[in-house]
């Protein structure tokens, strides 16, 4: 999620300064995603430069509110009217790590994928927990956060079992001296084709 998008559309609400911005994007992401709030001053300074957001009235204690303009408007809802894109997801770090520890002398991959299995089956807990006590009139935004972090932990929980699954089934015979690990990855734009 973009930070500069999140903070438009917060904005769309009304003028706020700095601080409104941080409380109201931490609690619209059920604190998901913390944010300092110089994070949030540098991402309004850019939005100001941009001409997507306004400074307004100080208040008396300094504060300055920011308000969105036509142009910030237009470029929230062209984001809302935008697909997140699939292709360009940030490296899984637990996908390299995996495919690292097959080919790092001494490390047992198996390990390594339970002890994964056992962090997430605690994350997913956890999350199952606090959508019980979640309230599902008020408290809808946090429930979508709250899901899609349950659906990522099964669906990792899934990929780990596929992961002990092929380990299994790749595993040398017996009396080889090649690993099976050993064969030549195929690149992210070979399997794209």
């Amino acid at each position: 999620m973009s930070i500069r998008h999140g903070l438009l559309a917060l904005l769309e609400h009304g003028p706020k300064y700095g601080y409104q911005l941080r409380s109201d994007f931490e609690a619209a992401t059920g604190a998901t995603w913390p944010l300092n709030v110089g994070q949030v001053y540098t991402t309004v300074a850019r939005l100001e430069r941009d001409g997507l957001v306004q400074p307004g009235e100080s208040d008396a204690e300094g504060r300055v509110t920011y308000r969105i303009t036509e142009g910030g408007r237009h470029e929230v809802t062209q984001w809302f009217a935008t697909p997140v894109a699939r292709q360009g997801r940030p490296r899984d770090e637990l996908a390299i790590k995996l495919a690292l520890a097959l080919t790092t002398p001494g490390v047992d991959v198996h390990r390594v994928v339970q002890t994964q299995r056992t962090a997430t089956l605690r994350s997913l807990q956890e999350l199952t927990r606090l959508k019980a006590h979640a309230d599902e009139r008020s408290d809808v935004a946090w429930l979508l956060v709250l899901e899609s972090m349950i659906f990522q932990a099964e669906a990792e929980i899934r990929w780990l079992d596929h992961c002990e699954t092929r380990l299994a089934v790749s595993a040398p015979a017996p009396g080889s001296t090649r690993p099976a690990s050993a064969k030549a990855p195929r690149r992210a734009t070979e399997v794209s084709r």
